[in-house]
């Protein structure tokens, strides 16, 4: 049980880093490279959540636990503020669930 909480928390951090990148990545107007590094931080398999109202980006990036706790959820939010300018590159107002890339 206790190497399975120790993965938990592992994951949860794996996810909030994930979605902070995302985050800044995405007010910066490269929504792009924000799937591609949320990808490359967040755990295996794990969903990524690009919304966009007026001019706040929130990111969450959510993921099964693996192991010896399955059917845990832990997730990682982040919110963050375009910048004057930012080309969202095809993203839209209220974007929906974005799956981060294998």
């Amino acid at each position: 049980m206790a190497i399975g909480a120790v993965a938990a928390v592992g994951a949860q951090l794996r996810c909030l880093d994930a979605a902070r990148e995302a985050a800044r990545l995405v007010a910066r107007g490269e929504p792009d490279r924000a799937r591609q590094a949320a990808g490359a931080i967040a755990p295996t398999s794990a969903l990524v959540d690009i919304r966009i109202v007026g001019d706040e980006v929130t990111v969450e990036v959510s993921s099964g636990v693996v192991g010896r706790l399955p059917g845990l959820t832990v997730s990682g939010r982040a919110v963050g503020v375009l910048e004057p300018g930012a080309l969202l590159g095809g993203l839209s107002e209220g974007v929906p669930a974005i799956p981060a890339p294998p």
